[in-house]
C-alpha cells in the first residue's frame, strides 16, 4: 500500500510518531487535532496496514561502545542464488552489521556497520566479514563525520 493511500491526518500522525514514538495517545491526539478515540483507531489501522512496523529507542553509539561507523563494499566470487542466501544468512548473524543492501553497480553489497574503534573493525573484518560465504573482496570506508543521520522518512 502506497503513501497515496494516506490522508493528511494519517500523514500528520506518522510525522509526529516518527519524531516521538513514546508520545501518549492523548498528546498525539492534541497535536494532530483529533479526539483520543479517533487517534487510537487511526494508529491501530496504520499498524495493521503495515505503515508502522515497530517502535525503538535510539541509542547514542559512543555511549554503547559503537562509536566507529563503517561502510563496506562487498564483491562476491559468484552471484548465484545459493551464494546470495548463504551470504545473507551470515550477515543476519553478525550483530556489528546494522544494514546490508544488495546494490547494482561495481560491487554486490553495501554494508553499514558500527564497532568500538579501528582495532575492533580490524578484528571484525578479519574474523567475520572476509570469512562470510562467497566474499571475494571488500573496500572499507571509515566515517570521519556524520553530517546527517536520521530514521525519519519524509512524508
Amino acid at each position: 500500500m502506497a503513501i497515496s493511500a494516506l490522508d493528511d491526518t494519517d500523514r500528520r500522525l506518522l510525522k509526529v510518531l516518527q519524531s516521538d514514538g513514546r508520545i501518549t495517545n492523548a498528546e498525539l491526539a492534541k497535536r494532530c487535532n483529533l479526539s483520543p478515540a479517533a487517534t487510537f483507531d487511526r494508529v491501530r489501522r496504520l499498524r495493521e496496514r503495515g505503515f508502522i512496523t515497530g517502535y525503538a529507542a535510539l541509542l547514542d553509539p559512543a555511549k554503547v561502545d559503537r562509536a566507529l561507523l563503517i561502510f563496506v563494499e562487498v564483491v562476491l566470487e559468484r552471484t548465484t542464488g545459493d551464494v546470495f542466501e548463504e551470504f545473507g544468512a551470515a550477515v543476519r548473524r553478525a550483530p556489528e552489521i546494522l544494514e546490508c543492501h544488495m546494490v547494482a553497480g561495481g560491487f554486490d553489497y553495501l554494508i553499514k556497520a558500527r564497532v568500538r574503534d579501528m582495532e575492533a573493525y580490524r578484528s571484525f573484518l578479519g574474523d567475520i566479514l572476509v570469512k562470510m560465504p562467497g566474499v571475494r573482496e571488500t573496500r572499507t570506508y571509515a566515517v570521519l563525520e556524520e553530517v546527517k543521520s536520521t530514521v525519519q522518512l519524509p512524508l
